[in-house]
């Protein structure tokens, strides 16, 4: 079984952390959350309450398959400023596993130095800190083991695009089935 970790600082947008997790886990991914600042108790950018599985000092990294970020704020510029985040973005990029974010998080890849020569996309207006990268205004964008999509209302073809990388594009199609999503852009 694969296994992914989300990210989930202080002020996390709500719906792309939590819709990530939801649908990677009806695709059968183990899709683990990780409080970045010590504690399992968090409120996202709306002020909605989440308890994350784990803490980041207890995760074995190792056992991950992937990592994602979600934007919102001040959720990005929390995980843009922890060492051990921009580390592990670092890591799983460079060794090829997938390294995912949405919203403004790509900005945090780009500030870790992973997208050079890289297509990406982002929020827009963020743009200019894809460090490196070759721009896109698509919802999802994939350039290897690195995803990347716009903002809250393209959370759900982000996570089916997750779904078609670690599992396969029929298992995207039928959890996009499953839960009547009919947009395109979700492979």
């Amino acid at each position: 079984m694969k296994k992914i970790g989300v990210f989930l600082a202080e002020g996390f947008e709500e719906i792309e952390g939590l819709t990530v997790v939801d649908i990677l886990r009806r695709a059968g991914v183990d899709a683990v959350t990780i409080a970045i600042a010590g504690k399992r108790q968090l409120s996202g950018s709306h002020n909605i309450h989440v308890v994350a599985d784990q803490v980041y000092e207890d995760v074995d990294f190792d056992e991950l398959d992937g990592i994602v970020l979600p934007g919102g704020m001040p959720g990005t510029l929390n995980l843009k400023a922890h060492e051990g985040v921009v580390a592990k973005v670092q890591e799983f990029a460079r060794n090829g596993k997938l390294t995912a974010a949405i919203c403004a998080a790509p900005i945090v890849l780009g500030f870790a130095g992973v997208l050079e020569g890289r297509c990406a996309t982002c929020y827009p207006g963020n743009e200019a800190e894809l460090t490196g990268a070759v721009p896109k205004t698509e919802a999802v964008v994939r350039d290897q083991n690195i995803i990347t999509s716009r903002g809250m209302g393209t959370a759900i073809p982000f996570a089916l695009a997750l779904t078609a990388y670690l599992i396969s594009e029929e298992k995207a199609r039928e959890i996009a089935d499953s839960i009547q999503y009919s947009g395109a852009g979700y492979v």
